[in-house]
């Protein structure tokens, strides 16, 4: 999950000037990993994005890839599969792990300036890249150019109006737009809204505990892991998707 600690801040990177930070998965790779695998174990979100958007054999742009780790899953399927991540670190961790993958490639870049040619992505993937609506208009136009006509670009965010994590989500950001401003801001661009409900199935406690703490602020990771038991979380997002 890709949080919005830093909601209006930039930070520069080689070849990726502009991209908004990430500390969960820019500092704690290795956790990010095991949030990653406990995420959607009943594939209910994978299941939403291949009725909106089918991308076998088609050409499929992963907007904020991070380390790659859903690159492998498109690529099973779609014709070719670009990863676009500013972080330069997780550019070299995804590219290492997609290394065997002929159509995969990874390049460095932020969502305003896409390094892909006009009119070159049948599928557009952003799993907690845009920031939650509002601010992500520069990223959202540079779209126009890179999707082809019969497009569609999925963009999945929290939704902090439900579920036992959206509860801790609001908690921890509450400088987030809440969710009725989220909506009429997708809304009003064209996006239409798929809510999925979906958990967190951690393998141990331990690593629950270990990925809430990325997640949030020291004093709200310890208050929710208080009243929290167990290695289950129910968990909520949206699925706002645009044709083109």
């Amino acid at each position: 999950m890709t949080t919005p600690r830093d909601h209006m801040s930039r930070v520069d990177l080689p070849g990726a000037t502009g991209a908004i930070p990430s500390p969960n998965i820019w500092n704690h790779t290795a956790t990010y990993e095991i949030e990653n695998r406990a995420l959607d174990p009943h594939g209910r979100l994978w299941a939403a994005m291949a009725q909106t958007a089918p991308w076998a054999g088609r050409d499929v742009l992963d907007l904020g890839c991070g380390t790659g780790f859903y690159l492998p899953r498109f690529a099973e399927e779609a014709r070719t599969v670009t990863g676009i991540e500013p972080h330069q670190d997780l550019v070299t961790l995804a590219r290492r792990r997609t290394r065997r993958l002929s159509n995969v490639s990874v390049d460095a870049g932020v969502a305003q300036r896409l390094p892909i040619p006009p009119a070159s992505v049948d599928v557009m993937h952003a799993r907690w890249a845009y920031f939650f609506g509002p601010g992500s208009e520069p990223g959202l136009r540079e779209l126009d150019r890179v999707m082809r006509r019969g497009g569609v670009a999925m963009v999945i965010d929290n939704d902090g109006s439900r579920s036992t994590f959206g509860g801790w989500f609001r908690r921890g950001y509450p400088k987030v737009p809440p969710p009725a401003e989220q909506e009429r801001f997708w809304s009003s661009n064209g996006w239409t809204r798929v809510p999925v409900e979906m958990d967190w199935s951690f393998s141990s406690r331990e690593d629950l505990e270990s990925v809430v703490r990325i997640e949030f602020d020291p004093a709200t990771a310890a208050a929710v892991l208080e009243e929290h038991q167990g290695t289950y979380v129910d968990y909520a997002v949206n699925l706002w998707w645009k044709p083109f």
